[in-house]
């Protein structure tokens, strides 16, 4: 069977976009560009790799984009895109099995479509080159100092877009011909090499990010398509037992004893956990983790946060609010709830002003009013794509 790689481009500076972290690496609604990028390739039935070309000196900003997914160890890319395409093609031909295929894309169009990225990888049976593209349908003025100079017949015009798609020896050939000429897209370098390049719709949606208005309205683009709105609710209970801290919502807080549990009985983040597993209705904490497993004695709880975190970001969701009450005595939550709120915003991945962390008595009722342990409940919402 015919094999497809995907190469994703993300050597730029972002010198346009301005600020210190370059635009591949920036938030969006709680996703870095280019895993946003990455994801819509990995998830594709019809691509069966995806190798990413980065600046060498952006390496420790890579690795968090893509923190925890199967990709292969990223390119070195060049001075110019063009430079850092023919590097990824070349190691893609240097690998055990280059692939038939290949579709070149921005990480810089970080909300391209399923359907997108299926066309361009259809229409390379028929064709040696394929490209998303949208027809003009603005008029088109020509400027001269500031002044119209010139209406631009608009008919047969189209904005070209990526993935672009290739048969991959075919590619690799033009480009190899083109060192040093900077084109600027791939359609170019095979358009110069005689190769039939066909046009297939692109979506309005598939933007490049190059300004910061540009991650405003993607911001907008990606929130609008999270409309499936779901709230779920934790509850958990730990009784005291020896120590000197009990952890709290990931925060180790000094006591004269400390909380019981096969873990480390966080009994915040276990709620939280709940709440999260309960919103996408993926059992509870327990079916995960199970408390007879002795790989989880003692365990950090924020591995089992962070596990119900990356599925609601497999369903391409995202967290948007967490709320968790911790209902005891002792000890006094108020002195660190704000490194609760800190320490619970960076594992969920969210601001901290989305997170609170509140803390209550039962006026000395029942078992935590007798000390005899800490309860907490947990509310989180969650937003996925509608199905």
């Amino acid at each position: 069977m015919s094999s497809c790689c995907a190469l994703i481009v993300a050597g730029g500076r972002g010198e346009r976009f301005g600020g210190q972290r370059p635009k591949q690496y920036l938030d969006l609604g709680g996703v870095p560009v280019l895993r946003r990028s990455v994801l819509a390739f990995l998830r594709h039935p019809a691509v069966d790799g995806v190798l990413v070309a980065i600046r060498p000196e952006h390496r420790a900003l890579y690795d968090e984009a893509v923190a925890g997914l199967a990709l292969p160890e990223p390119v070195e890319g060049g001075a110019e895109r063009q430079d850092s395409v023919r590097a990824g093609l070349e190691a893609l031909a240097a690998g055990p099995s280059p692939p038939d295929f290949v579709l070149i894309h921005d990480a810089a169009r970080p909300l391209v479509d399923a359907g997108t990225i299926g066309r361009v990888r259809a229409a390379l049976d028929e064709a040696p080159g394929a490209i998303a593209a949208e027809p003009v349908i603005d008029t088109l003025k020509r400027a001269e100092d500031g002044r119209c100079a010139g209406t631009i017949d608009r008919t047969g015009l189209w904005r070209a877009q990526t993935p672009q798609g290739f048969r991959f020896r075919e590619i690799l050939a033009a480009h190899r011909k083109a060192v040093g000429l900077r084109l600027t897209d791939d359609a170019a370098v095979a358009e110069r090499a005689g190769l039939a390049v066909r046009i297939v719709p692109g979506h309005r949606d598939n933007l490049k990010v190059t300004t910061n208005d540009d991650l405003a309205h993607a911001a907008l683009l990606a929130d609008g398509a999270l409309t499936d709105i779901r709230t779920g609710t934790g509850f958990d209970v730990h009784r005291f037992g020896p120590g000197s801290h009990a952890m709290l919502c990931g925060v180790a807080v000094p006591h004269d004893r400390g909380l019981e549990g096969h873990s480390d009985a966080d009994v915040g983040l276990h709620a939280l956990t709940d709440a999260i597993l309960g919103a996408i209705g993926a059992g509870d904490i327990g079916s995960h983790f199970p408390p007879s497993d002795p790989q989880w004695k003692g365990a950090d709880s924020a591995r089992f946060l962070v596990h119900a975190v990356e599925l609601v970001h497999a369903r391409r969701g995202r967290i948007a609010h967490a709320d968790v009450t911790l209902i005891c005595e002792r000890p006094k939550i108020g002195p660190h709830r704000e490194a609760m709120v800190a320490r619970m915003a960076g594992l969920l991945g969210i601001a901290p002003d989305r997170v609170s962390v509140k803390a209550t008595t039962t006026e000395r009722l029942g078992f935590t009013g007798r000390a005899e342990g800490i309860a907490a409940q947990a509310v989180c919402t969650v937003r996925l794509p509608a199905s």
